[in-house]
């Protein structure tokens, strides 16, 4: 594909103080940059109307099917600034395709890899002084696609529009890299067999949200799904996929089975194991296997990975009937081994080994 020309309407809306001010604690999804870019779509004239604006509320009609039938599919990924002050994206490439995946389930048009990825350049490229540098912090970039046609019925998207807009971010987690406790959802289903698990659309996120609340309720930080038809087949937690370690360096972790979103980070996970020296295995994994192999000394560590939190150690997994806690075991060596390669490749301090940085030329975009 050649590359789209983009019209840009520049502008700043916060000086140069009040973004050093965020910039300096960075709160996840709090603040915006500048900019964002937009891309329209109709089913006669394809992808066009390309553009760079400034970030704001947008107007859609109160008919626009994305309001009553859900049509709404998006994605999260991070540039890092680098050592030499340049921008790096991380593996841009399988959030296009995965992209394209989730729109095929919602009935969405699919979007060209390469416009995908030129899209985050234009943006970063214009906001690139928004891309904070200190330890733990990023600029978080959220790519999303809506169905805007105005009608109510129920068929395909005929007109749509894909979106970016970008947040600098700090981590995840408020209180830094501590061991969260997962409460085991035993009433509540994240999906099922031929639904849109697989897919990263916003209904997902919403029907975990009463389940969030009971974890919460319970003291813990996020919410442990399993299998609706076996209820002890682990899927994963809330926004994130699960990893077992055992006392011989095995990774064990749940098989894509159409429940489980298909986590770039934990792609990464297993690539970046496998090379380090570490047994990995995708497989079916069950509550009970975690919870016996703690007593019995097999499962020695448990971590959660995803593009926000990246990998975050699990201290224990709790239910109405059990409490299983790694204590001070929790992180082990694995997981705080695993997540400072990983985030060492990300910011540019580990050699990149695996071509996994994708380079934004901050003067003349990709």
């Amino acid at each position: 594909m050649t590359k789209v020309s983009f019209t840009r309407t520049s502008i700043t809306t916060a000086d140069r103080g009040e973004r050093n001010r965020i910039l300096a604690n960075p709160i996840f999804g709090k603040h915006f940059t500048d900019h964002m870019a937009s891309i329209s779509w109709t089913k006669t004239l394809g992808w066009h109307n390309a553009e760079i604006l400034p970030y704001g509320p947008i107007s859609f009609d109160p008919a626009a099917s994305v309001f009553h039938y859900g049509q709404e599919i998006f994605e999260g990924l991070k540039a890092f600034k680098q050592p030499d002050g340049s921008m790096a994206l991380f593996r841009p490439e399988l959030n296009a395709r995965r992209m394209n995946a989730s729109a095929q389930r919602l009935a969405l048009p699919q979007i060209d890899e390469h416009l995908f990825v030129q899209a985050l350049h234009e943006l970063l490229q214009i906001d690139a002084d928004w891309v904070p540098d200190g330890p733990g912090q990023s600029l978080y970039l959220r790519p999303l696609m809506i169905s805007d046609e105005t009608f109510i019925g129920i068929r395909a998207a005929h007109a749509a529009r894909f979106l970016v807009i970008a947040s600098p971010a700090g981590n995840y987690f408020s209180a830094g890299l501590q061991p969260i406790s997962l409460w085991r959802s035993e009433e509540h289903f994240r999906a099922s067999y031929g639904g849109t698990g697989a897919a990263k659309c916003g209904g997902n996120y919403a029907a975990a949200m009463l389940p969030q609340q009971e974890a919460s309720a319970h003291g813990c930080d996020q919410v442990l799904f399993t299998d609706p038809n076996t209820e002890d087949t682990i899927d994963e937690a809330a926004s994130m996929n699960i990893f077992l370690v055992t006392h011989d360096r095995e990774l064990i972790t749940p098989k894509l089975n159409g429940n489980i979103l298909d986590g770039i980070t934990r792609r990464s996970v297993i690539e970046l194991a496998k090379e380090l020296g570490l047994r990995v295995s995708e497989r079916e994994v069950t509550v009970t296997e975690w919870v016996q192999g703690l007593k019995n000394g097999r499962i020695t560590e448990a971590f959660a990975c995803g593009t926000a939190a990246v990998i975050v150690p699990i201290r224990e997994l709790r239910s109405r009937d059990f409490v299983a806690d790694f204590g001070t075991n929790s992180p082990g060596p694995i997981t705080l081994m695993l997540r400072e390669e990983l985030l060492g490749i990300q910011r540019g301090n580990r050699p990149d080994i695996f071509g996994w940085l994708d380079h934004v030329d901050s003067n003349t975009g990709c």
